[in-house]
């Protein structure tokens, strides 16, 4: 699944999240203040008591993995997260102020140039429905398109494809099939 489309992106709000020093690349983009509103806005997610966060500062890891276990995805060994967050370009999660808790998730990693998929897109089933995907989606897009990376991919499960058609991801855009490789044998 692909991103594809013209983009326009907002300068960002006084309350928006500290981000590495961003190269703009004018002849590719075209930056316009306030075109682009979020599903859900910054000051609206903090005034429902969620903080968005953009480091692994503060995370733990055992909460985010009963995110992952909740949503269907095998426990992971938190080390093994640990290093894996360590290799990411770019992070957002969701922490619920009242539990201090991480409530909502997505990552991407990349070449940090032309490519980049989004991995661990998650959202705790009790807070589901109100917005939090498309926060954490919305805003790692806009961080990637920001650095100039254009070919951006994810993995989906198939019953939550519908999910990301309205934010501009489609399968298979001009024919492209994705593969991965596998161990299984061959029946």
């Amino acid at each position: 699944m692909l991103l594809q489309g013209n983009f326009s992106l907002p300068f960002r709000s006084p309350l928006s999240l500290r981000s590495p020093t961003v190269h703009h690349h004018p002849r590719r983009f075209s930056f316009a203040a306030a075109q682009h509103q979020y599903a859900i806005s910054d000051e609206d997610l903090e005034s429902r008591g969620f903080t968005l966060r953009r480091t692994i500062e503060d995370l733990n890891l055992d909460h985010l993995n009963s995110v992952f276990v909740a949503v269907g995805f095998p426990k992971r060994d938190t080390d093994k997260i640990k290093v894996a967050l360590e290799h990411t370009d770019s992070l957002l999660w969701v922490e619920y102020e009242k539990t201090k808790r991480p409530v909502a998730f997505a990552r991407a990693t990349g070449d940090g140039v032309f490519n980049a998929i989004i991995w661990d897109v998650v959202v705790d089933p009790t807070f589901q429905g109100i917005g939090l995907g498309k926060a954490v989606i919305e805003r790692v897009v806009e961080e990637l398109l920001q650095k100039g990376i254009t070919n951006i991919a994810l993995y989906s499960e198939p019953r939550v494809l519908g999910f990301y058609r309205p934010l501009g991801f489609v399968s298979d855009p001009e024919g492209i099939r994705g593969m991965v490789y596998s161990r299984k044998k061959k029946k």
